[in-house]
This record gives C-alpha cells, structure tokens and sequence, in this order.
C-alpha cells in the first residue's frame, strides 16, 4: 500500500504543468511555477523518487493506430480467495489488449477495459484470451459507442 505525500502549492503545480505539457524543460517548468532552476529540479527530482510521479510517457491517439474499438468486460471469477486473485491478476497483465483491470466492489469482481481494432477481434480476445484466465467463471461486455472523457488525451 503507498503512502501519501506531503505535497506543497509548487509541487502542485509542478505537477499540474507536466500533467499539462510532459515535454516541457526544466528551465520553462521552473518560469512557469515562479521557481528558479535549481530548486524547481530538486523538486522535480523529488517527486520521481517518492513516486508521485510514476514516469514520463508519450499519449498516442488510439484511433491513429487503428484501435479506436473499446470495450467494458465485467468479469465474474469462481474462486475469489488470495491465491486466486494474485493469479488471475499475474496473468492478465499478459494480455496486451486489456488497457485498464479493475477489481470492483459489485456483483462482479472485476473491469477490464479492452481497446482493439474491431468488434471481431474483441470477440477474439473475449473468447480466447479473458475467458481463459484463470478462475474465471463468466463474463459481460458493455460496448463503448464514443468516449466522452479520457484522462489520457
């Protein structure tokens, strides 16, 4: 379980410029927040090492790539005990398809987000990889018809 972190306004807004623009410099970074360079990269430093921020990445557009079909599987395990779940959450680590897994707190046990290119191959998928997972026992698929929001672009 991670532990909090005390976090101060620059530090706030270090984060919000690079949540903002990744790709912005040091120099420009420290302007933005009203820092000079030195102390802005102390803080920046900081941040990485503590884990609050977690890496640098770059956000692709999904649809660009041809993986503009997105799918919500509700998966049902039969076996819900430690060892089971750490199974099951080893193993769909492994499928490159599965963008996002959530266990939930519902009648089912977990949210699988599943990006691919189409209906076929998320019918694929489904049938091949998910429902080979360990323990599981059923599934449900919800179809995703246009995204609204995305956190990621």
């Amino acid at each position: 379980m991670s532990s909090t972190v005390d976090l101060d306004d620059f530090d706030r807004k270090i984060i919000l410029a690079l949540l903002e623009d990744g790709r912005i410099t040091v120099t420009e970074l420290a302007k933005r927040i009203g820092l000079s360079k030195s102390p802005c990269q102390v803080r920046l430093r900081r941040l990485v090492d503590t884990g609050v921020i977690r890496g640098f990445t770059a956000l692709v557009d999904p649809a660009r790539l041809g993986l503009d079909h997105v799918a919500f599987a509700e998966v049902k395990l039969s076996d819900t005990r430690e060892a089971a779940l750490k199974e099951f959450n080893s193993a769909v680590q492994r499928i490159p398809e599965v963008e996002e897994c959530h266990m939930i707190a519902s009648s089912f046990d977990y949210l699988l987000k599943v990006r691919t290119p189409d209906i076929r191959r998320y019918r694929m998928v489904l049938g091949e990889k998910i429902s080979s997972l360990p323990h599981v026992a059923s599934t449900s698929t919800f179809v995703a018809m246009e995204t609204v929001k995305d956190l990621g672009g």
